[in-house]
């Protein structure tokens, strides 16, 4: 895009957009940092007043129009959306050689129902761990939804995955979300659940997968509990089931179940070959063939020792380093071999590969959480004082998803979180010993509490579900710890204000310690969560999460302002009333789903990210010139109530040019009949000195008052 064009786009942008009839986004692509300067210069400030004075005219007509309505619907929410920087991975891998087991199962899946008495039948594939059993598994799956789309071989398609200690209500759950898209967390009773499910299925030919089923006989009763709604379902209905045993895999089944086969040695070549050279088709060295088939015979044909060795091999492709490696004994064992990729690693990565233990197998991990929690725990190292550690430790994500150690993984809303292999976990076992812990306490359990024993030097915690007795009796004479990490707080909990008092005073050399309060709590309970005054003893604390995942008021004791080394508050969709910790220098992130005032911000040095808009004010320390020296501010920025910005110099002061790291800037004006309003000479002013930056991807302008 040119000059000239920007211009145009521009001229008439701001035409139409300080007083219009509704909020126009605006998607500037501001590729080429010449034709933004050309732009700031050449439009001049008398033509945008003229422009601003031309659509006075019209307000009061506008403003009569049935059009806002609908405008308002959208405004100004859509403009708090972060931006979200994307691991450049495939989020699959590629299969090889798997044709003939895709088409025996497609058969099956095609066979026409016959009177078993059943809606479904069920066909069974067993393997040992690393075979390859998941990701045909999810290759079936998206062959039916994308090869099959004509034949309409079923209504509704889910894939779950199952593992060893599993929970019917979360299966549940996972199944109304590929049915409904709608996860329904709002419920949490069996009943209502599987009632829920059985609404969704009812009539409906489905396919399910069942990925990584872990039982010990056909007459399980968790089993039994979780294929009991399927029977509302529609005849020619079909069950994939994968599993590491034969009676596992078998255990729906009529017929026997099929055994994973292996490729030949053509076919795991060629997947080898595709990984360790970086997905590349062709190969013009010899050598690197030569020697690459060398390296894959000593795999012994297994698919996740290929993949994670060829991963390895990719990131360093000099044939010197594959001729070592070539010559390696311990690559004949795939523990071994997953060992030596590991090794591969700088230590950094190493590190925060072994955090990753502390989740349960299969967790879903988010990439923000994963970077918030390696920098709290000091694991991020960056070259320079400019350097962005965020950047560095999304640079360790790439990493690891190159050569397989993360699995990224995206929901049908299009959103990224990452696994881990179960091999690699059983690797990550092995390495961290007993610094990483996890307590998967399902909350049927909570009434007993958990009878295991926990590691007296753990220092990484993870709790499933929040039980007082748990941690009065376990947690807290632990000394050592540095993360306790409390992931659901359900329904049916109640908690103890003296329990996380004793957590604040008990576990001082916490670095990170957060709650998840879930929706069920949250609608048994007033709608205000309090944080006690005792955080304030946490004085290594870098992460503190009091995270709702449901409207919720949050009350903020005065002691946060001794968190001194406090880098990330995070309430999710919590409201924050008022923020007032201007003497927290070293915090990078708020996380909330709003928050009033925020006065002097300005002080918040170290600041990147905080919740919805920085509301202008003519109350002292609510100023522009409050944004003049946050130039690490990065992703999104709303500036509301710039009405109350009088003069240029006033706008000057945000130095918004200086914030290279947005991508996003919203401008907002409140405006109504009976306020003071600037001249339309000042309003020209302030828009031509709010410069936007070189790399902003959105721009956004316009005025609340439409949509109050």
């Amino acid at each position: 895009m040119n000059g000239t064009q920007l211009l145009a786009i521009y001229e008439d942008f701001v035409a139409c957009s300080i007083e219009s009839f509704f909020c126009m986004h605006m998607h500037m692509q501001l590729e080429d940092a010449t034709a933004l300067d050309f732009l700031l210069t050449a439009v001049s400030r008398r033509n945008m007043k003229k422009r601003i004075e031309n659509v006075e005219s019209t307000i009061s007509e506008v403003k009569k129009s049935s059009i806002l309505g609908e405008a308002s619907k959208t405004a100004p929410e859509d403009v708090a959306n972060k931006n979200r920087s994307k691991i450049r991975t495939a989020s699959s891998r590629k299969v090889f050689g798997r044709e003939a087991l895709r088409d025996s199962v497609m058969a099956k899946l095609r066979k026409k129902p016959h009177g078993t008495g059943k809606c479904y039948s069920a066909i069974g594939i067993y393997g040992v761990a690393g075979s390859g059993k998941t990701t045909f598994a999810r290759y079936i799956r998206d062959f039916v939804a994308e090869e099959c789309k004509e034949e309409k071989l079923f209504d509704t398609v889910m894939c779950i995955h199952v593992s060893e200690t599993f929970s019917v209500k979360d299966i549940f759950h996972e199944m109304l979300k590929d049915i409904t898209k709608d996860r329904h967390s709002n419920i949490s009773d069996r009943e209502e659940l599987e009632e829920k499910l059985k609404e969704s299925l009812c009539g409906k030919r489905f396919f399910l997968i069942l990925d990584d089923l872990w039982v010990k006989t056909k007459y399980d009763q968790q089993l039994d509990e979780l294929i009991s709604p399927l029977k509302v379902g529609s005849p020619g209905s079909k069950i994939l089931v994968t599993a590491r045993t034969k009676v596992a895999a078998g255990a729906l089944c009529v017929n026997e179940p099929m055994e994973m086969p292996d490729l030949n040695e053509d076919q795991y070549l060629s997947m080898f070959m595709h990984y360790s050279l970086g997905g590349t088709t062709s190969v013009t060295d010899e050598d690197f063939k030569r020697v690459g088939r060398v390296i894959a015979g000593k795999l012994h044909g297994s698919p996740i020792a290929a993949v994670i060795v060829a991963g390895r091999l990719a990131a360093n492709q000099h044939i010197r380093f594959w001729e070592h490696t070539a010559q390696l004994d311990m690559l004949n064992d795939t523990m071994d071999a997953l060992w030596w990729s590991y090794q591969q690693l700088s230590p950094d990565i190493r590190r925060c590969f072994e955090y990753c233990n502390i989740f349960p197998r299969r967790f879903k991990m988010r990439k923000e959480d994963l970077v918030l929690l390696w920098i709290a725990q000091g694991f991020v190292k960056t070259s320079c004082a400019r350097e962005d550690m965020e950047a560095v430790a999304e640079g360790y994500i790439q990493e690891l998803v190159s050569c397989s150690f993360l699995q990224l993984e995206k929901t049908w809303e299009g959103k990224e979180f990452f696994r881990i292999h179960d091999l690699l976990h059983d690797l990550a076992d092995m390495i961290t010993g007993t610094d990483c812990f996890r307590i998967e306490n399902e909350s049927s359990q909570r009434g007993e509490s958990w009878k295991g024993d926990i590691p007296r030097d753990v220092c990484h915690l993870f709790i499933q579900n929040y039980d007082a007795e748990l941690i009065t009796e376990k947690i807290l004479g632990l000394r050592q710890l540095l993360t306790l990490i409390i992931n659901v707080v359900g329904k049916d909990t109640q908690v103890e204000e003296k329990i996380i008092d004793n957590v604040c005073k008990k576990l001082p050399k916490l670095r990170v310690l957060a709650f998840a309060f879930s929706e069920h709590y949250l609608n048994t309970k007033q709608r205000t969560l309090s944080v006690l005054e005792s955080v304030g003893q946490l004085k290594h604390i870098r992460y503190f999460g009091f995270r709702t995942t449901g409207p919720c008021n949050i009350s903020l004791p005065s002691t946060i302002n001794k968190l001194q080394h406090i880098q990330v508050l995070d309430f999710g969709d919590g409201d924050i009333t008022e923020f007032t910790f201007a003497a927290l220098v070293n915090l990078r992130h708020i996380f909330s789903c709003s928050c009033v005032k925020l006065p002097y911000l300005g002080r918040l040095i170290s600041l990147q990210t905080f919740p919805w808009h920085f509301q202008l004010s003519n109350e002292q320390g609510c100023e522009l010139k409050q944004l003049r020296d946050l130039n690490k501010l990065r992703g999104q920025l709303t500036i509301s109530g710039l009405e109350n910005v009088k003069s240029k110099a006033q706008a000057l002061e945000a130095n918004i040019a200086a914030k290279e790291r947005l991508t996003e800037l919203a401008l907002w004006w409140y405006h109504d009949d009976d306020a003071t309003r600037c001249s339309a000479e000042v309003e020209a002013d302030v828009l031509e000195v709010l410069c936007p930056p070189a790399g902003l991807q959105k721009l956004t302008l316009g005025n609340l008052a439409l949509y109050a």
